[in-house]
């Protein structure tokens, strides 16, 4: 018997590829708003992090999210996106 297969994706913060379901993915929807999608079901660009807001801080430091997404991402997205990460971790 084989073993299920997981997708797998790396984060865009640290840089560690780790199966999609731990991983948070970080849409930008087709009218542009940024957010984080929790169910990995929403339509839109994704670029993933791990549940920790140290591997987010690299990504900002870095501009990996903004290369990721291919848009520039305002200072309030970011401390939203924080906000969101410490309430859900």
């Amino acid at each position: 018997m084989q073993a299920k297969k997981y997708p797998v994706r790396m984060c865009t913060g640290c840089g560690v590829q780790k199966q999609k379901r731990d991983l948070i993915r970080v849409v930008k929807s087709p009218d542009g708003e940024i957010s984080i999608d929790y169910t990995g079901k929403k339509s839109g660009r994704g670029a993933y992090l791990c549940n920790d807001l140290e591997c987010l801080k690299k990504a900002r430091k870095a501009r990996r999210l903004e290369r990721a997404l291919s848009c520039q991402i305002p200072q309030e997205v970011y401390d939203r996106l924080e906000k969101e990460l410490a309430g859900h971790a």
